[in-house]
């Protein structure tokens, strides 16, 4: 099937179980899908529906789209995302994105669950993503460009929009929550990095590595939408403590942080014009 006629059908799916329509995306990364729970009159709808959705078998994501009020907008989030690693390709990764902008939405915030680079971090902040480098060797643009959905190069010069950025600074500073700021570095995973390749994501210029994140934001400014990108860190890269990595304590930790997370993109959505 033709890629926009894909978009089309996943798209017309929705409207016809929603009755108002989103004008804000959330894609919610591990443990952090809690905040779809505050939607209210929410419409869930599994991505197993959804015409060419994939379905994440990632431990902490629920596999639904939750469309309804939060803050005072209507918002479409992602109760789950999919991952390079577990053998989508990108652009099964990064089609309900296609698909948000399909439904009118201009504006994306997406966030993850992610490891500190930096060692002046602490596990438990949250960061907001300044820029991002993609240590994958592949991108989610690759292949015949449909014009219509986007130039053939398109620029990210600004891949994480400076006015959502200051909102989410002003909002924190109200809510009392420090927020740090920084580079994310994509990992294709899903092994953890060794210490050695830390050392070198620390030497190139990052402050945390994940799993996630960079394709939907390539593809959503491919779209000409505005993205925010917030990490909870949580925990410190391999090696930089001696200790060994686990999903467990990743959920735990996203966990722990999120009534901070929740209230901050409340208030956030509630300033969001």
């Amino acid at each position: 099937m033709h890629q926009l006629d894909a978009i089309n059908e996943a798209r017309d799916y929705i409207l016809n179980k929603i009755n108002s329509t989103p004008t804000i995306g959330l894609i919610l990364g591990s443990g952090l899908g809690n905040l779809a729970d505050e939607i209210e009159n929410p419409v869930h709808i599994p991505y197993s529906e959804i015409p060419h959705f994939a379905k994440s078998e990632a431990i902490g994501h629920a596999n639904e789209l939750v469309v309804g009020e939060l803050s005072g907008k209507i918002v479409a989030a992602m109760k789950g995302r999919f991952h390079y690693y577990e053998g989508f390709t990108l652009d099964e990764v990064t089609f309900p994105v296609r698909v948000m902008k399909s439904l009118g939405i201009e504006s994306i915030i997406v966030t993850n669950a992610c490891g500190a680079v930096n060692t002046g971090f602490t596990p438990g902040d949250l960061m907001l993503i300044t820029d991002h480098i993609n240590l994958t060797g592949t991108n989610p643009l690759i292949g015949p460009n449909n014009d219509t959905l986007g130039t053939r190069f398109p620029d990210l010069s600004e891949a994480y929009d400076k006015d959502l950025r200051k909102l989410a600074i002003i909002v924190s500073k109200k809510q009392d929550v420090k927020i740090k700021q920084g580079v994310y570095a994509w990992w294709s995973g899903p092994t953890y990095e060794t210490p050695a390749e830390i050392r070198m994501i620390r030497t190139l210029g990052a402050d945390a590595v994940g799993m996630s994140t960079v394709p939907e934001a390539i593809v959503a400014k491919h779209a000409g939408m505005k993205v925010l990108g917030i990490s909870c860190l949580t925990n410190m890269a391999c090696g930089i403590l001696d200790q060994p990595l686990n999903h467990v304590e990743v959920i735990e930790v996203a966990s722990q942080v999120n009534t901070k997370f929740v209230g901050l993109i409340k208030g956030l959505l509630e300033e969001i014009e």
